[in-house]
This record gives structure tokens, C-alpha cells and sequence, in this order.
């Protein structure tokens, strides 16, 4: 089996893992205590009001008759009405997806680089100070909330040395296609628009990526001493391979298989776990807003960004497992 029909069997097997998911939060966010639709319209609506806005929504009927017409509207685009903005949960997400996307692409690059780099360099000075500050750098990495670090951030690199901005995407409104606003500004040619949001961006991306980077570079340092023990290693280092060329041609390539399972199970995680960021640098993302969406028992936008969540997931893995292929030529999609 090719590349090409195992990512389309992929992509198809994609939509019964869907379908149970839908079924399963759209039941959980059904049964959550308490009343939306009382929440939404706030302690002082009466009785009849609560009772129009409940028929209005279609909660009134039974939950399979719900479930049904969720699912109808669903196939059309329509994921229903937001009971916290009483805008369409579509178009809220569609507004605030691209920030997460933006910022979650961003911090995981920070993730890579920072993250196989000082698991490379630890693997290569193995036992000595270096590899101690890695291994000490990673385990507080873990260790330390989000939320905390980015207001350290925040109070000493913003606010005391005045390095970086302290909360938002940028000092004005960047309008593009694709809703990126560093990769809208270079479509556009607005280099000041471009370096103010990649100013803006480099905090919260980098509070964010900290805990994966540093499982990163607890998973590429073992992944890189085994290969280094290698008999192919050794021989190349008889033969008086450079270690420069020796790490980047070969260990590196070999090393990072088991990193990718890592970045694969990365990507969602960070979407799902970015509120906290988000709600500190006041970023508009969806997490923030999935966040918003629980405590208000908003169940339509609940169901819509656990679904976005869910397969972001799934998509991550899909191409994570078309780049073992990549770097392994002897993984075969049997």
C-alpha cells in the first residue's frame, strides 16, 4: 500500500472517530447541571422568556430529536447558536481560530528548535554540566505551570526590561486571507505590521511551547544516545567521521522517529491547553473561548471546538505517521 491510499484510508476511518465523538460530548454537555438557557438570559428573565428562547433553540425536545438536528445542521456547516454571544458558533470560531493556529504553530516551533537542540547537545556531552542544566532545564519545564511562567514573562520581560509587549496581537488590526496576521502582513508587504506580531507572538508561543519543549528534549536525548551506541555509528566514528556530520546525517535523522509520536500527540495538546496562555496575554483564540464555553455551559460551542480539538488530534497523527515514511525508507503502510 502506497502513501497516497494510506492517508486516504486514514482520512476515511477519520469520520466514524468523529461521529463517536460527537456523540459522546454532545451527550456530556447535555447532562452538565444546570440551566443554559437560564445562565444565558440571567437571573432576572422570567419564565416565559426562558421558556421562548429554549423552543426558539430546540431544546425543548427529546435529546434524540436534538441530536438529529444537531447533526443535520452539522453536515450543512451550521454548528448553532452560541448561548454566551448569541452569534452563530461557526463565525465566532471562524474569527478565532486562526489566532490559536497561529500561535500553537508558532510555539511548537519553538518546541523543536529549542527542545531537540539541548536534547542533542545533552546526548553529545553526556554526564558532564551541560547535560545536567539540560536534564535540571527540562524537569522545571514539566514541572512549572503555564500560567505562572507566562506572568514571570509577563512582570519581567515586558514590564520591568520592556522587551516584549505584554498582552495582544498586535498594536492594530491586520486583515488578510488566511487570518495569520505575521503571514498576512508579508502577503501584503507591511513589514513593520509583520515584525509588531511576530513581537507580540514570541511571549505567549514561547510560554506556551516550555513544557513540550522540555519533554522533547528529555525524549530526543535518549533517542540520540541509543542511535550514538549504534555499530554503524562507531564505524563511521573509526573512520574518522566529523561528529558534526556524523549527528546531522545520520544519528540526527534516526533519532528523531520517536520524537515525531511526541509531536503528533503535541499539536492538539497545546490547542487544547493553550486557554491558559491565551487568557494571560489576553490572545483571542478558540481555547480561550472553549474555556469561556464550559463554565457557561454553552454546549453548542462546547460540542463544536471539542470536535475542532478532537480532530486536530487526529489530523496531527495522520501526518505524523506519513513522515515516518520520510525518515525511515523501511517503514512500509501495510
Amino acid at each position: 500500500m502506497g502513501a497516497h491510499e494510506f492517508a486516504i484510508r486514514r482520512l476515511v476511518q477519520l469520520v466514524p472517530t468523529l461521529l463517536g465523538l460527537l456523540v459522546l460530548i454532545f451527550l456530556i454537555a447535555r447532562v452538565m447541571p444546570g440551566d443554559p438557557v437560564r445562565l444565558a438570559l440571567g437571573p432576572e428573565a422570567t419564565a416565559e422568556q426562558v421558556a421562548a428562547l429554549r423552543n426558539q433553540l430546540g431544546l425543548d425536545q427529546p435529546l434524540p430529536v436534538q441530536f438529529i438536528n444537531y447533526l443535520i445542521g452539522l453536515v450543512r456547516g451550521d454548528f448553532g447558536v452560541s448561548l454566551r454571544t448569541l452569534r452563530g458558533v461557526g463565525s465566532d470560531i471562524a474569527g478565532l481560530l486562526p489566532a490559536t493556529l497561529e500561535l500553537v504553530t508558532v510555539s511548537l516551533l519553538f518546541s523543536i528548535l529549542l527542545g531537540v537542540t539541548a536534547g542533542i547537545f545533552s546526548a553529545l556531552y553526556q554526564n558532564s554540566w551541560v547535560d545536567n542544566l539540560v536534564r535540571l532545564t527540562s524537569i522545571s519545564g514539566v514541572a512549572l505551570p503555564r500560567f505562572w511562567v507566562g506572568i514571570l514573562f509577563q512582570i519581567f520581560l515586558a514590564s520591568k526590561l520592556g522587551l516584549f509587549p505584554i498582552i495582544g496581537r498586535a498594536a492594530a488590526p491586520i486583515h488578510g486571507p488566511t487570518g495569520f496576521y505575521t503571514l498576512d502582513a508579508l502577503l501584503a508587504g507591511n513589514l513593520p505590521g509583520f515584525f509588531d506580531s511576530l513581537w507580540h507572538l514570541v511571549l505567549p508561543a514561547l510560554t506556551l511551547a516550555l513544557p513540550t519543549a522540555a519533554q522533547l528534549a528529555r525524549l530526543s536525548r535518549a533517542s540520540m544516545i541509543e542511535v550514538l551506541r549504534q555499530q554503524y555509528v562507531l564505524v563511521h566514528r573509526a573512520y574518522g567521521v566529523p561528529t558534526s556530520r556524523l549527528v546531522l546525517r545520520y544519528a540526527l535523522r534516526n533519532s528523531l522517529t520517536s520524537v515525531l509520536t511526541l509531536l503528533g500527540l503535541s499539536f492538539g495538546s497545546l490547542i487544547e491547553n493553550a486557554f491558559l496562555v491565551e487568557v494571560v496575554f489576553s490572545w483571542p483564540g478558540i481555547s480561550a473561548y472553549g474555556a469561556a464555553a464550559v463554565l457557561a455551559k454553552d454546549f453548542n460551542a462546547v460540542v463544536a471546538v471539542t470536535l475542532i480539538v478532537g480532530l486536530a488530534f487526529m489530523l496531527a497523527n495522520l501526518i505524523v505517521d506519513l513522515l515516518y515514511g520520510v525518515l525511515d525508507p523501511r517503514v512500509r503502510y501495510d
